[in-house]
């Protein structure tokens, strides 16, 4: 197809992948093949959801992130810190003193991403109101929105045109930074990101307007770098305060948690995460067995992004955390007092345009040939063994009856069909040896006894 690429920040290092198919069989959207014995990403279906990453046994996934030294580029460097960064740390550790050392590794100011959800709600209210296609999506997680485009581009409409409080806090803070007379070349925001997704959403904006934000860190990254901070300068005082920053309700402190939008939306609300069900729950909102429903809140991550590929605490604990210090500042509501001059500034600004549908089961953009190819895919069914087996390098049978018609891949490459082959006299034994090559790398088949799992692991 003839789409502009999407920014992915999953990569492979093909130095440590072995190509073992963990990834390949959880990828939601059957994005990775395994070619000359290493896994492969197609770009065009990949939704960053970071599975791929979780699943793979050697940490040959990883993802890219912008040169923490970016930050000096600029004089005023802001970092725009999610609540589950905070829920990262033991209860014993302060949100000012992990404010404090921020600073202390070159930020000059810390802000809360969720600062914005109240002004982000009022859009969101807005539209639900006058939209008329139920139910409405949140655009919340970059993933969701990035899978409905592949996987289920008849929903597209249905996602919510409102832009994340990533993007809102950057506008708003860096407004009053501008405000305060600061030029804006040398104001720097960088968002610390739980996920792959969110930096991919960041780096692939869904319009031609440019992103408020100057880069992306990750949070394990930086997580590791304050933590250390915090043990090193124990028991001595703080070195830099810096300015206190208002405490926030329960509502932003659990807003990027599960079931932290649906409480606040009109009508009918459901909270469905981790990714694998927000798919079999989209197959049934589009099969029209669900109608009944006015806005689902759908998350890739298992606890939203407590769960996040980059978070390196646990996801249960994370939440919990979170919920008793929302808990704690239960008494605190309505929008923070500094927001309130520019809700409508930003009420102008949220509205993003509705995401381009991107079919990945499209065959071709003549409508004729896809129908054509279709037709050959089927056709080619009746050959292949239904197994899937993934030994052709491809995630089930389907698939690689798809990649044949697309010329990515060929009918020998499937081993029950080359059996066949060799029994009829049609394939030599040596060029079916070539074949799996081709799939799973030279010498694939010679004994090694250091591989994973094998007598002499890792000597």
């Amino acid at each position: 197809m003839a789409y502009e690429q999407f920014y992915h920040a999953i990569k492979v290092d093909e130095s440590l992948c072995y190509g073992c198919t963990h990834c390949m069989y959880v990828c939601p959207t059957g994005a990775i093949r395994i070619r000359n014995g290493k896994a492969s990403i197609r770009k065009e279906w990949c939704v960053d959801c970071g599975e791929c990453k979780k699943s793979c046994p050697v940490d040959a996934f990883y993802i890219e992130q912008d040169d923490f030294d970016k930050i000096y580029d600029f004089k005023y460097r802001v970092a725009l810190v999610p609540a589950v960064m905070i829920g990262q740390f033991p209860s014993n550790i302060s949100e000012s003193e992990i404010f404090s050392v921020m600073r202390e590794l070159g930020f000059t100011h810390v802000f809360q991403t969720e600062h914005t959800v109240d002004v982000i709600n009022d859009a969101m209210l807005l539209q639900a109101r006058m939209a008329e296609d139920k139910p409405l999506i949140s655009s919340f997680c970059p993933a969701v929105v990035r899978l409905i485009q592949v996987k289920f581009p008849s929903l597209t409409d249905q996602i919510i045109r409102v832009m994340s409080p990533v993007d809102a806090s950057a506008i708003f803070f860096r407004k009053k930074l501008q405000d305060a007379g600061i030029p804006d070349e040398e104001i720097g925001i960088f968002y610390v990101t739980p996920c792959a997704a969110k930096i991919a959403g960041i780096k692939s904006q869904v319009s031609d307007r440019k992103s408020p934000l100057n880069g992306v860190i990750n949070m394990d990254f930086l997580y590791n770098k304050v933590y250390h901070g915090i043990k090193n300068r124990a028991g001595r005082s703080s070195r830099s305060p810096g300015e206190n920053l208002p405490n926030l309700g329960p509502k932003h402190i659990s807003w990027s948690l599960t079931n932290g939008e649906a409480p606040y939306m009109k009508g009918r609300c459901l909270a469905i995460d981790e990714i694998h069900n927000v798919i079999d729950f989209l197959e049934r909102v589009e099969s029209e067995e669900i109608t009944d429903v006015d806005f689902l809140e759908l998350r890739a991550c298992d606890e939203s992004c407590a769960g996040g590929v980059l978070v390196v605490g646990n996801r249960f604990l994370t939440v919990e955390r979170l919920r008793k210090r929302a808990a704690l500042f239960k008494d605190i509501h309505g929008i923070p007092e500094d927001l309130e001059p520019y809700h409508d500034y930003l009420m102008n600004r949220l509205t993003i345009p509705t995401p381009e549908p991107r079919s990945m089961l499209v065959l071709d953009e003549d409508r004729a040939v896809a129908i054509r190819k279709m037709q050959q895919v089927r056709k080619l069914m009746c050959y292949l063994p239904g197994i899937d087996c993934a030994a052709c390098g491809a995630p089930n049978c389907e698939s690689l009856a798809r990649d044949i018609v697309q010329k990515e891949a060929q009918l020998s490459s499937c081993i029950f069909i080359q059996r066949t082959m060799e029994k009829h006299k049609k394939l030599h034994g040596d060029h079916a040896i070539r074949i799996i090559e081709k799939t799973w790398g030279k010498d694939r088949l010679d004994k090694d006894c250091t591989k994973l799992g094998a007598k002499d692991e890792g000597t």
